[in-house]
């Protein structure tokens, strides 16, 4: 059996503005309604054939548990999510799902972010890899290059095998334009599109090889790790002292028994808006339009217009993303530096380089649809059964509009129910409490007021979801 592990991090800055640190671009809706990640669980589900739930194990941050625990109930698959404390890259992350592995598993390593649309041929390549997994080998998959990328990395093939693999004779890093060319044009290369098969024992002996340090800090860590439900915390001291390095550098790239299995099928990263634009078919001017958008007189123009109208008139080769808070228009030639606007936006130190106007939460969402001094106005919707926490703030005071189901609200010493066009008020320093008890999706508008209206304006004395903050620390936070 083949247990899939998906590899969670990664901040998906090169997605700005759709992608951001706190909602990276595996958790987007960015195709067909479904995110990346979504969409690679879904995929390695054929090996959990069999299993009422297939099994996984996904990798991720803390921050990000409930993005992770939402998709995997999406794509019908269960199984453990281990909550890195800090990141520290791919080695450390495969080396915490092998230690929580039985040793003879074999294991699939697959990042959550890449786009493969043929299921059954990604399926058939992974099971023709099984035998060389299970006789010690390292395997490792390539795609067949369809142009000389200098984006992806590049691995050569050497003499091919009895299983339909072949010995890795080298890696090589990005090449430039001319290098590209060149490597494609001698027809023995393979992009790397950095997913790995092999039992979680060879994996184990290579890190004791190459990286004896990555997997010691991961053993300490994982010895005695924290379990809520299907979240597994190892320990954050212990791991926050690994070395962070990338499994290609620290053990792939030295070792010896590697094997390359090629792939022919469709396959991106998603690394850019160029390589989101090309999962658009283009119109006869070569323009590929992705929601509300427009173009006119425009030739090979890329429009992501999830809400209002975007047009784009006698326009050619720009990438225009348009987002509530924030819109990027960029030459479809600078795709590749969208993350250095994302550090400048750092520098000055704008939201918009880390949060969404729309807030995702494990009970739902707010958008915070206006703001002035001293109010805010935000729309918030809250899933069925769901709840927030039993909170009180130190400097606002809140109304409560129900626009759409039923809302069942605690304020103070008293409970009780709101219908559509019902409203309420919570005074500054309640402690109140607000329940979805229905079948269906609760939304409400909410319009705060007072003299400070940030999120850290909140003192938690039960949540369903672990962010329970002590109150004396709460207390010297406000």
């Amino acid at each position: 059996m083949i247990q899939p592990v998906i590899l969670c991090g990664g901040s998906g800055t090169r997605l700005w503005p759709l992608s951001r640190k706190s909602f990276p671009k595996q958790f987007v809706p960015l195709i067909g309604g479904r995110s990346l990640l979504q969409l690679t669980l879904e995929r390695v589900k054929p090996f959990g054939q069999g299993q009422a739930r297939p099994e996984t194990i996904c990798v991720g941050s803390e921050e990000h548990r409930f993005f992770i625990r939402d998709a995997a109930e999406a794509a019908g698959t269960a199984g453990t999510i281990i909550l890195e404390p800090v990141a520290r890259n791919t080695a450390a992350a495969m080396a915490l799902a092998a230690l929580h592995a039985a040793p003879d598993q074999k294991l699939l390593f697959a990042p959550a972010d890449h786009h493969i649309p043929d299921i059954d041929a990604f399926v058939r390549m992974v099971q023709a890899a099984a035998p060389a997994a299970d006789a010690g080998a390292m395997v490792i998959f390539g795609v067949t290059p369809s142009f000389p990328s200098t984006a992806y990395g590049y691995v050569e093939q050497g003499a091919g095998n009895s299983n339909g693999g072949f010995a890795v004779s080298r890696f090589i890093e990005k090449p430039d334009a001319q290098k590209a060319q060149q490597l494609l044009l001698a027809g023995n290369v393979l992009w790397n599109a950095g997913i790995f098969l092999c039992t979680a024992a060879t994996l184990l002996h290579a890190l004791e090889k190459h990286a004896p340090d990555i997997l010691a800090a991961c053993r300490k860590a994982i010895a005695n790790p924290a379990r809520d439900g299907d979240f597994l915390r190892p320990d954050a001291q212990a791991f926050a002292a690994c070395r962070s390095e990338s499994i290609d550098y620290a053990v792939i790239e030295k070792h010896d028994n590697v094997v390359v299995f090629p792939f022919s099928g469709a396959w991106s990263d998603v690394g850019s808006w160029n390589a989101v634009a090309d999962l658009t078919p283009p119109d006869a001017a070569g323009n590929r339009i992705s929601g509300n958008g427009s173009a006119l007189a425009a030739e090979t123009t890329y429009i992501h217009a999830p809400t209002r109208r975007v047009v784009a008139l006698g326009t050619r080769d720009l990438l225009i993303i348009d987002t509530p808070d924030a819109l990027l228009v960029a030459a479809r030639s600078a795709a590749e530096q969208v993350k250095s606007v994302v550090a400048a936006l750092e520098a000055e130190e704008r939201p918009e380089a880390v949060v969404h106007r729309k807030v995702a939460r494990p009970w739902g969402w707010f958008d915070s649809m206006e703001a002035g001094d001293r109010f805010v106005v935000k729309h918030i919707h809250v899933k069925p059964g769901a709840s927030l926490s039993l909170q009180m703030h130190h400097h606002r005071a809140e109304h409560w509009v129900v626009v759409r189901g039923t809302a069942e609200v605690t304020c103070g010493s008293e409970t009780f129910l709101l219908s559509e066009n019902q409203s309420t008020y919570i005074p500054l320093g309640e402690v109140h409490r607000l329940r979805n008890p229905g079948k269906t999706d609760l939304e409400m508008i909410e319009v705060q007021s007072g003299g400070y209206l940030e999120e850290d304006d909140i003192v938690r004395f039960d949540d369903s979801y672990g962010r329970v903050v002590p109150l004396d620390t709460a207390k010297k936070a406000a």
